[in-house]
């Protein structure tokens, strides 16, 4: 089932989309550019709405959330109720922690390639309640 969303609502979402565009944090361009131009093969889009949440990076086509979690994320809690509502609703999260992001930026994008091509690929973080950590898919 779909949220309901008043015009309203959607108009304050949009407005708040926009905003965050305008502000990106310094891995959500590092990311950007890799992604954009459907460099993967696949549109991305940025500070995307999609329902009650705003999706960092979004792939619609494919159902695939990119999240890059850095300090705006300070309530993890409220995150992984954001990641269990689209979970719900047919998306696949892939979180990365903003650090990964500026650390290795091949291997960010090598998971996204791979959550692309195929999600049960990917040892699914949310499943374990962590993110993804460079070069392990494993629990830190």
């Amino acid at each position: 089932m779909w949220y309901i969303w008043s015009k309203a609502q959607e108009k304050w979402m949009t407005g708040y989309a926009r905003q965050h565009r305008a502000e990106p944090t310094i891995a959500e361009m590092v990311l950007w550019t890799e992604l954009r131009r459907s460099a993967l093969g696949y549109r991305f889009r940025r500070e995307d709405p999609i329902g009650p949440y705003i999706a960092d990076f979004s792939c619609r086509f494919k159902r695939l959330d990119v999240e890059t979690d850095g300090s705006s994320h300070d309530n993890p809690s409220r995150d992984r109720i954001r990641d269990h509502w689209f979970l719900e609703h047919g998306w696949f999260v892939l979180p990365f922690d903003d650090y990964d992001v500026l650390d290795d930026l091949a291997w960010t994008v090598e998971r996204i390639a791979q959550a692309l091509e195929d999600p049960s690929r990917i040892v699914d973080p949310l499943n374990q309640g962590v993110h993804l950590s460079r070069g392990t898919t494993e629990e830190r």
